[in-house]
């Protein structure tokens, strides 16, 4: 049994050392903080207290919600299905566009959360009905001892695990908390190092390191998504780049989203994403050889619609998130041709809808 969670009270952290002049480094992700007494890393809810790390939100979430798992977005992992989906505070990234930046960026959360058992997350997404629960709206990797107990939970409940991420993780903390998703959406926030350290204060190395970690290593599904930016890293020649980078070093059929970026944050001064732009980008990283590309957040059905890389034919059409038709069986093949699709796929009878449903979860 895992720890019930208490307002207040921190948890015991994992990943971390005590260097010779006393600091205390994290070495969950690779920004190495080094910690005196009482500081807190970037992500905010990593501290050091005495002699040890802690994670302060451990229990804690800011909200609980019931989506369509397209929304996460994953095209290619139980289509139509429901995921139970819920995050905490804070960031490991600095990014200036940040499109969830009140909840990855609060410093106010501690007094909003709802505080709920890893146990009582697990019993309540199983309740309702949702065929997996993801650790969404923040990144899990900060909050990830929290994130591996209730994977743990959910799968004693027969339930899959999503980790909506942007893979900036060590190698160690990687494996296990890998070990414990059943499916992840990475986020490559663009293919240019200068892009990364600029924009999010990050580097390209490690995300590209996850995601050849997941491919060759797991067995973890998983999907990509890059936010495009007008004028920082929607250039033709960095899309090109980057989708011969899948395309060589992760294969031809991880699906890729394009995704619309809207001004918010620290960059309200910049134009929403063009329509245009995402199909120029489909259309490039398609002629790179890639065989699953989409749009998102916005209404494009081409764009949204899972084709046959063999036959073409077109074989779940959706419109935004939700799924409009399916032919694929739960082996994922095509009717038409019997290619196979990748992906994890289970009998498909009727989408969830693009609603979503909020909820609170309390431990009992």
């Amino acid at each position: 049994m895992s720890p019930s969670p208490d307002q207040g009270q921190a948890y015991p952290g994992r990943w971390w050392h005590t260097l010779d002049d006393g600091r205390v480094q994290c070495d969950l992700c690779p920004r190495d903080c080094r910690l005196h007494e009482g500081q807190r890393g970037l992500c905010f809810v990593r501290q050091r207290v005495g002699d040890a790390m802690v994670l302060t939100t451990y229990g804690r979430s800011s909200g609980f919600c019931i989506d369509p798992i397209e929304k996460k977005p994953l095209n290619h992992f139980h289509p139509g299905s429901s995921v139970f989906s819920f995050g905490t505070a804070g960031c490991n990234l600095a990014c200036k566009f940040c499109q969830n930046w009140d909840i990855s960026k609060s410093r106010e959360m501690d007094r909003l959360m709802d505080a709920a058992s890893p146990e009582r997350i697990a019993e309540v997404a199983a309740e309702s009905g949702c065929k997996s629960v993801a650790f969404t709206y923040n990144d899990p990797v900060i909050f990830a001892e929290y994130a591996i107990d209730v994977a743990q939970a959910c799968h004693a409940h027969g339930l899959y695990t999503v980790a909506v991420t942007a893979g900036y993780i060590h190698a160690e903390p990687r494996h296990e908390f890998y070990a414990h998703m059943d499916a992840a959406n990475v986020d490559l926030k663009g293919f240019t190092e200068a892009f990364y350290f600029q924009q999010t204060g990050a580097h390209l190395a490690p995300v590209l390191e996850t995601l050849e970690y997941l491919k060759h290593e797991t067995d973890c599904w998983f999907e990509i998504t890059t936010l495009l930016i007008p004028g920082l890293n929607d250039s033709s020649e960095e899309l090109e780049a980057m989708s011969r980078w899948i395309a060589e070093h992760l294969g031809p059929d991880v699906p890729l989203h394009f995704t619309a970026f809207h001004p918010d944050y620290k960059m309200t001064d910049v134009a929403p994403t063009p329509p245009a732009t995402l199909t120029r980008a489909r259309e490039i990283a398609l002629a790179q050889g890639l065989h699953h590309v989409y749009t998102g957040n916005v209404h494009d059905r081409a764009g949204g619609t899972t084709f046959c890389p063999g036959c073409q034919a077109p074989l779940i059409e959706r419109d935004w998130y939700e799924v409009l038709r399916c032919e694929l069986d739960e082996r994922g093949r095509c009717p038409h041709c019997g290619t196979a699709i990748a992906g994890r796929f289970s009998r498909f009878t009727r989408g969830f809808g693009r609603r979503r449903v909020p909820l609170r979860v309390a431990t009992a």
